[in-house]
């Protein structure tokens, strides 16, 4: 029987999605089960985006652009000038998902056994997008301790070699919150300026900050334009994850023509989408005011009833809408699918994200979960009641 390649049978699962099949099990047993695994906001999505969709009158389905219509990447432009970016409208290149973007990144900056630098823990896909492009993840380990601070910077020093090309980062960070200050952040532009590599940073959650501090984007580090390169998406900022469309954004010209030529081999992004994106460009502050307002609510109340529970510890996250806890179990794995196969309070349960998959160390997070509050209130109250008495039955 003809076999899978080594590179497919290496390709790892996803923590957030593998445990599906328990919830479905869970669900037919007449179960509810409060997702904490996954970060699908419950937020609406923009009228203006979905009236975009509703009110089209197409006779013909066409591809768009490879780089996406430049009516969207024009107006992307200005809306990232008025946020403080100097983003051109050459420097974009719209993709399918923000996945896609980092997918071209790695495929333009790096070949076959390159290395990548990335503070653990991370989002889990990296792994994944790292094995499909043929590239060594090297992490560099932050801890719950310090929040998940970036980490020294004499610690990514000693993991360069020949090899590296990058330093990816996610800021805020999924999974763990972390939001980079400024200073932390010239740290990074020094170490790629001094060694000659990209700094790659996934800005997805952008918006998502909770605390009065300020979001420090690549773009706007002066003295690195060749060197930073920037993934963004419209999946959390206007809680539309189905629609599929980000972005690379870059002004290294050689990089954005290597992008070019990604993006023509898969043609073109999805049109209806970047209909829908380029429509919900118009939404009101008043949308992204009540969405913070809201999410900061969420994480107030989910971290205040997590340090409640006895033996939890957890990071307070700054931005994004997760957090890494700390439980007083033996493995998450075993703990998190045992919650959905085994457990229930008064017909409901929880599903968690196991966070050792969201590390490339062996043995590291074992006893870690991320939960993204993405619930309304009295539904992460609820979450929690629930994992706070599976944990005492678990260890009964």
């Amino acid at each position: 029987m003809p076999k899978v390649s080594d590179k497919g049978s290496r390709m790892p699962e996803s923590p957030i999605r593998k445990l599906v099949p328990y919830s479905e099990i869970a669900k037919k047993k007449g179960h509810k089960v409060y997702h904490l695994n996954i970060g699908q906001p419950d937020i609406r999505t923009p009228e203006v985006a979905m009236n975009s969709i509703k009110n089209l009158d197409i006779k013909v389905l066409e591809y768009s652009h490879s780089a996406g219509f430049e009516s969207y990447r024009t107006k992307l432009s200005q809306y990232y000038k008025d946020h403080g970016l100097p983003i051109d409208v050459a420097d974009i290149i719209i993709t399918t998902g923000g996945s896609e973007a980092l997918m071209f990144a790695m495929g333009s900056t790096m070949d076959v056994d390159d290395e990548i630098i990335i503070p653990e823990p991370f989002y889990a896909n990296y792994n994944g997008f790292s094995t499909a492009s043929g590239v060594k993840v090297v992490p560099v380990i932050s801890t719950i301790d310090t929040g998940f601070a970036l980490p020294p910077i004499a610690d990514f020093e000693k993991l360069i070699t020949p090899k590296t090309k990058a330093i990816l980062i996610c800021n805020p960070g999924n999974p763990t919150g972390y939001l980079y200050s400024k200073e932390e952040m010239q740290q990074l532009a020094d170490l790629v300026k001094k060694h000659d590599l990209f700094l790659i940073a996934d800005e997805v959650y952008r918006e998502f900050t909770y605390d009065g501090d300020p979001h420090y984007s690549v773009m706007n580090i002066p003295g690195i334009e060749e060197n930073a390169i920037m993934i963004d998406s419209v999946s959390k900022r206007y809680s539309m994850c189905g629609a599929r469309i980000g972005c690379i954004v870059s002004k290294n010209k050689e990089v954005m023509a290597t992008a070019m030529k990604f993006a023509q081999a898969r043609l073109s992004p999805p049109t209806f989408a970047q209909i829908a994106s380029e429509a919900a460009l118009q939404t009101p502050k008043s949308y992204f005011d009540e969405v913070i307002t809201e999410y900061r609510e969420r994480r107030d109340i989910l971290i205040e009833a997590l340090n409640k529970i006895e033996g939890v510890k957890v990071a307070t996250p700054k931005g994004a809408f997760y957090c890494i806890a700390q439980l007083p179990i033996d493995d998450a794995d075993k703990f998190a699918q045992w919650l959905l196969e085994s457990f229930d309070l008064n017909g409901e349960t929880v599903m968690v994200a196991p966070a050792a998959g969201f590390y490339s160390t062996p043995g590291v997070g074992l006893n870690e979960v991320r939960i993204a509050y993405v619930l309304k209130k009295e539904d992460l109250i609820k979450s929690v009641d629930i994992l706070k008495e599976a944990i005492k039955t678990y260890n009964a």
